[in-house]
């Protein structure tokens, strides 16, 4: 498995417009080969949120950020204005991964 991240710090008073165009957007990913998940993460601290992304592979991972279906999710619209700060990707490959009480490694 590979995971994507990308780190945002959204501006004061803009966390519900924020999660809203997340909410609202079309994401294209159900067409993507090798894309396993996606979640949009909240912290605890104020403005904190992570676009989390697990992949089968780097490979599918790398072939999707080259796609139509990436150029298209990424042409709706800009965060401008929402953030902070400029936000910041991530990228991990799975050394341990444990499902259901069952370790495995990868």
């Amino acid at each position: 498995m590979f995971i994507a991240m990308n780190r945002f710090k959204v501006a004061e008073g803009m966390g519900p417009q924020f999660e809203d165009r997340w909410r609202n957007r079309k994401s294209f990913l159900d067409q993507v080969p090798g894309f396993v998940h996606f979640a949009l993460l909240k912290g605890d601290n104020a403005g904190e949120y992570i676009s989390h992304s697990t992949w089968q592979s780097r490979e599918a991972f790398d072939a999707w950020t080259r796609s139509e279906a990436f150029a298209a999710g990424h042409r709706q619209g800009s965060v401008q204005g929402e953030l902070a700060e400029h936000p910041v990707v991530s990228l991990y490959e799975t050394v341990i991964e444990e499902r259901a009480g069952v370790a495995a490694k990868a």
